[in-house]
């Protein structure tokens, strides 16, 4: 075998190489080569502008509370798009804040031991179910009769709030529920039950506040009713709680006029967002209109005269009626005709039935054609009718299938002409708001109505992320098809942090204090509690 040896020479030629690079630095030798690091960019100090953040408060409803898979948790909580406001302005001046945390990550209300609201959803592998459903029965600990934190509390998002509801005195007492008090808001008012929103907001001198979905719910009840305007304990009456008929812009444009002349009062500024279709969350586009599958058979007997067959010819007959009498033109009769006729077909997209008040009533001619017709595409069906479509009134009896022989009751569905009532309102309160931010200095405007708009169509580029509204898969929106993620809120919160900048010289933004998006996730562990 030959051998290499390495003489004494080229040794020390080696050992006088390593030497010489054992002493460069990694830029030295880049220098050397005239390629120098990128130099990190500097960015300006950060400043608070014209606001003062020392006490800031947050005035709204679900979104504001961090509501998140249909419950509000600690976790939850804790990214709440006021908190994570709140983590900025503490660099610039801001003071501490404080939220009225709830007792556990299962989510839920109990009142005296008994479960009054269900802990969180969480993904099941298809879609959004049940915490239990996942990790079996859980204690809800979060008791309103039992244990409610102390305030005084800077976050004042009270879930399911109104915008009248804000000014409501007893609107935080126990002994008003359920008909006139929020559970939520049970938890805020401590020794001073009696005390409404604003009342808590203002015993605390703001000096900055967020006053944030202001007429969301005021339309979002009517809507996840189905555009009923009674809850389903009958109550009608306006002034309560559990109402969910649209409230009146003129009593809006009222309410909201006299809670920002209130806020700003002392001096304080703050932010208002608009009001956003709430049509483009996944709660009302994830369902399809036409998911029945059927044979040929099976749609067959559908059509035949013992089925719809009989009820076809019965809606001709009664408009042929009414045209012959001039209550109605043939054009008329023609159109309804047209939108009342049921078929089925061979077919894995057939269109469910449903009640739709908004048909001529014919029952007078005919008792037994009630106002029903299949949907089309411009109707919008709410989550929950996912788990409704298909099943059967009477077990085990195929002739009663929801949606097929039984049309789907109104509150599974919003029919064009209630989808066009709740944005007539909507823009009636957006007409509002935009006026109050343009008129008062001290007010400036978050666009949440756009950022809605753009998830439910482009998407939203946000760091490393392209969000859409999208249920499960968009990142923007909870398992509810409502309320917002984690990364959501933290999305939200920068969009506020740059209508700040924008209307207060702050630079948020510019000074690199912007949440960053990887740091919030899209779902929550099953295991959080």
């Amino acid at each position: 075998m030959k051998k290499h040896i390495l003489t004494s020479k080229y040794l020390w030629l080696l050992l006088s190489l390593l030497s010489i690079v054992a002493c460069n630095e990694p830029d030295d030798v880049l220098a050397d080569y005239n390629v120098l690091p990128a130099a990190p960019e500097e960015l300006p100090a950060l400043t608070a502008g014209s606001a003062n953040f020392s006490k800031y408060v947050a005035i709204g409803a679900t979104f504001t509370a961090g509501f998140t898979d249909g419950a509000l948790f600690k976790a939850s909580q804790q990214n709440s798009f006021p908190s994570i406001l709140a983590g900025e302005f503490a660099k610039a001046g801001g003071g501490s804040f404080t939220q009225p945390m709830m007792n556990d990550n299962f989510g839920g209300l109990a009142l005296a031991g008994t479960r009054i609201q269900d802990p969180r959803l969480v993904f099941g592998g298809a879609g959004p179910v049940s915490l239990e459903s996942i990790i079996g029965p859980v204690t809800v600990t979060t008791d309103i009769a039992l244990n409610n934190p102390t305030g005084p509390f800077n976050n004042l998002g009270v879930p399911g709030a109104k915008s009248y509801h804000l000014f409501y005195n007893g609107f935080g007492n126990i002994a008003n529920l359920p008909s006139a008090a929020n559970p939520y808001f049970v938890r805020m008012t401590g020794a001073t039950p009696n005390a409404s929103v604003m009342d808590l907001a203002m015993a605390q001198n703001p000096t900055f506040f967020t006053l944030s979905e202001i007429g969301g719910n005021d339309v979002l009840g009517y809507a996840t009713s189905g555009g009923t305007g009674v809850d389903q304990t009958g109550n009608s009456d306006p002034s309560t709680y559990g109402n969910n008929d649209i409230t009146d812009p003129t009593v809006f444009a009222s309410v909201l006029n006299n809670e920002v002349a209130l806020l700003t009062s002392g001096g304080a500024k703050g932010l208002i967002t608009n009001v956003p279709y709430i049509t483009d969350l996944p709660h009302f586009t994830t369902v399809p209109y036409n998911p029945i599958p059927l044979d040929g058979a099976t749609a067959d007997f559908l059509n035949s005269a013992s089925a719809y067959g009989a009820y076809n010819a019965g809606v001709q007959q009664a408009l042929a009626y009414l045209v012959s009498v001039n209550a109605i033109t043939q054009q008329i009769a023609d159109a309804e005709l047209a939108k009342r006729t049921i078929h089925f077909e061979a077919s894995e997209t057939n269109a469910v039935v449903i009640m739709d008040e908004d048909l001529i009533d014919l029952t007078a001619i005919n008792p037994a054609l009630i106002s029903m017709r299949q949907a089309t595409e411009d109707d919008l069906f709410v989550l929950p009718a996912a788990s409704f479509i298909g099943t059967e009134a009477v077990p085990n009896n195929p002739q009663t299938v929801n949606g097929v022989a039984i049309p789907l009751a109104d509150k599974w569905v919003l029919t064009p002409e209630e989808q066009a009532a709740i944005k007539t309102a909507t823009d009636a309160y957006n007409s509002t708001i935009e006026g109050i931010a343009s008129s008062n200095a001290s007010v400036g405007l978050v666009d949440l109505k756009g950022i809605l708009s753009q998830l439910a169509s482009t998407g939203y580029a946000y760091g490393d992320y392209i969000l859409t509204a999208d249920l499960v898969t968009g990142g923007a929106v909870s398992l509810d098809g409502i309320h917002l993620t984690a990364r959501g809120y933290a999305l939200m919160a920068g969009a506020f942090l740059d209508a700040i900048d924008a209307n207060f010289g702050s630079n948020f933004a510019a000074s690199g204090n912007i949440p960053d998006a990887s740091m919030y996730g899209t779902n929550y562990s099953p295991t959080l509690q």
